[in-house]
């Protein structure tokens, strides 16, 4: 290892400590395991309801209605986060929740109509505790009060994009593990526990009141209004939500039509554990490469990564090009979410981070419905093509985001 990239190595690993120290060792775990059940609904969705029901088609459109519960009430979770603190908002859900998704399951099992069990989807996804967003919105809060520098914040979302990434290397990999064994549904009997163990950790835990509350609002209060910036960022993560959605659909047909049906969650996974590794490493990349750039090289990059997808016909070569391809994950969501922490004002912090995680899971699950059915009748090459087209178009919403000394960090005061 050379002189220089000793240094830079030190400096990351020196740069997480100090995160460690200001979080504490139990919040990470908390907020990663809390956060694993999403991963095992979201994706276990389309493959639950495809074993029980015999559709394709019928998985992605309950899979799509739980997305949009979630993406609906998302920003409601985080604004009531905002309001009334972390700790009663995350500790009702994440209790709901468990509930929810142990009486989808059932339903799923026992064969209800679809009517039926997309309603009991949309419950289930609307009861998310939103631990992810949260938790990047408190570790944000907490180093920022210790008055750390931009690099301490990027180490941050790192991490918990990270955490992310892992959530989704594990949730499908649940999945493919419990299908291959014996049946989906173990996974989510799993994820109803750790929900309701995990969240209400998340939610005891000290660090619950770090975020700062927005103030209650009278008759002339307004809330502070949000730069189009925001805007312009939420539309890219709503196209990377689509890529992602349509390489999982096209994964799900594609392992369906060659024969290999469960290891479809094992494919996802190998995707996201390089886009896990990946993510690690953007602590390292130096504040001079600025957050617009980053953005415009990772969706230029996942453009054109994802277009061996399209004339990919076998396994081996299934996980080779998804393995590759899940490199752009990371340094995609990280950069969102790091441009929309320098964005939104510092009350609506909570909200603008469960905001842009619904940005990307609602552009997902919408792709999911309808990419699993374009997949259906024309073949998993038309569900790759959709995402690839989706992210040619976040690449050209990338060009439109200003620089981020234009921006009003989170940490001033509106």
């Amino acid at each position: 290892m050379s002189g220089a990239a000793e240094k830079t190595s030190t400096t990351t690993l020196g740069t997480y400590r100090q995160v460690i120290a200001v979080t504490g060792t139990l919040l990470p775990v908390v907020s990663f395991l809390g956060r694993l059940p999403v991963a095992v609904i979201q994706f276990g969705s389309v493959l639950l309801v495809t074993r029980t029901s015999g559709s394709l088609a019928t998985g992605g459109t309950v899979a799509c209605a739980l997305a949009l519960g979630q993406v609906v009430m998302g920003p409601f979770v985080g604004r009531l986060a905002d309001r009334r603190g972390q700790r009663p908002v995350v500790l009702a859900f994440a209790l709901l929740n468990s509930a929810a998704v142990a009486a989808y399951t059932l339903g799923a099992l026992y064969g209800l109509p679809t009517p039926l069990l997309v309603a009991l989807a949309v419950l289930a996804g609307a009861t998310v505790p939103g631990i992810g967003p949260l938790a990047r919105a408190r570790g944000v809060a907490l180093v920022r009060r210790e008055g750390a520098d931009e690099r301490a914040v990027n180490a941050v979302l790192s991490l918990e994009s990270t955490m992310d990434e892992l959530s989704f290397v594990l949730g499908p990999a649940l999945i493919g593990v419990a299908s291959v064994l014996a049946h989906p549904a173990y996974a989510f009997g799993a994820a109803a526990l750790l929900v309701a163990g995990c969240g209400t950790a998340f939610a005891l835990h000290p660090t619950a009141t770090a975020v700062p509350r927005a103030a209650p609002r009278g008759p002339v209060t307004e809330r502070p209004r949000l730069p189009r910036q925001v805007h312009v960022v939420r539309v890219g993560l709503v196209l990377l939500g689509v890529l992602l959605g349509g390489c999982g659909a096209g994964i799900t047909a594609l392992t369906q039509e060659l024969g290999h049906e469960d290891q479809a969650g094992l494919v996802y996974a190998a995707m996201g554990v390089m886009s896990a590794v990946v993510g690690l490493s953007m602590a390292a990349v130096p504040e001079r490469f600025a957050l617009q750039h980053r953005w415009r090289v990772a969706t230029a990059a996942a453009a054109l990564l994802s277009l061996p997808l399209i004339v990919t016909h076998s396994m081996p070569l299934l996980y080779a090009a998804v393995t590759v391809f899940g490199a752009l994950f990371a340094p995609n969501l990280i950069t969102g979410f790091g441009l929309t922490e320098r964005a939104v004002p510092r009350e609506r912090l909570a909200e603008g981070m469960t905001v842009a995680a619904s940005a990307f899971v609602g552009g997902q699950a919408v792709t999911l419905a309808a990419a699993g059915r374009l997949a259906q009748a024309h073949g998993p090459a038309a569900a790759f093509a959709v995402g690839s087209a989706a992210a040619a178009l976040a690449f050209l919403v990338a060009l439109g985001v200003r620089p981020p000394q234009a921006l009003t960090p989170a940490a001033a005061a509106p």
